[in-house]
């Protein structure tokens, strides 16, 4: 996974086309040809990063970076999904206007990275980063309200280290994870406590 790939450029050829089409999963999937399986699920997780406004994007993209995720930790050499999950996509518009909101940021992005601090992206520091990587990404496939952009952001961080070997990214990855952790774990606890305390207002 150390080939450096361009982000921007490659979603940019995806997304391109009629903005009434639909930019199908099976078809994104097979623009990426021989990209890497963190690559795969950065192109559909930066999506999340930055706010579209597009209901349950988080678990619409969540489940297929899951089912990526789970052919990686078998070995499998080139991802897929069923058909009936690889037929459902998303408008090019819409594709197409997030990518212009996204755009400067993920150039900023690409330019900062490069390998460095090879500890945090090789032996035990890796495998546990492939396993909080893993989980981050369940996180975001569960449809809890307000808990999309911090676990995003760290799987982000987490396939810009294990592409590009930056352990700054992985870094800045084990960060994020830790803020999601207790920002989640708040949601998780308090949620319920004011939904029960607004039934019981309502009521």
């Amino acid at each position: 996974m150390s080939e450096r790939i361009a982000l921007l450029p490659t979603l940019d050829r995806l997304f391109a086309g009629p903005r009434d089409s639909v930019l199908s999963l099976k078809e994104f999937l097979q623009g990426l040809e021989t990209r890497s399986y963190a690559f795969a699920v950065m192109a559909l997780d930066v999506i999340n990063v930055v706010p579209t406004g597009i209901p349950w994007l988080s678990t619409a993209t969540g489940v297929p970076m899951l089912l990526l995720a789970g052919q990686y930790f078998m070995g499998r050499d080139t991802p897929s999904v069923p058909d009936f999950l690889g037929r459902r996509g998303m408008q090019r518009g819409r594709l197409q206007d997030f990518l212009i909101k996204a755009a400067p940021h993920i150039t900023r992005l690409e330019r900062a990275v490069h390998p460095r601090r090879e500890f945090w992206v090789s032996g035990l520091p890796r495998r546990l980063l492939q396993i909080v990587w893993l989980l981050l990404i369940v996180v975001l496939a569960l449809p809890i309200p307000f808990d999309n952009l911090l676990p995003a952001l760290a799987i982000l961080f987490f396939c810009l280290a294990l592409i590009e070997g930056d352990g700054v990214m992985a870094i800045l990855g084990w960060v994020v994870t830790a803020v999601t952790v207790v920002w989640t774990a708040f949601l998780v606890v308090v949620g319920p406590l004011v939904v029960i305390r607004v039934i019981k207002a309502l009521f």
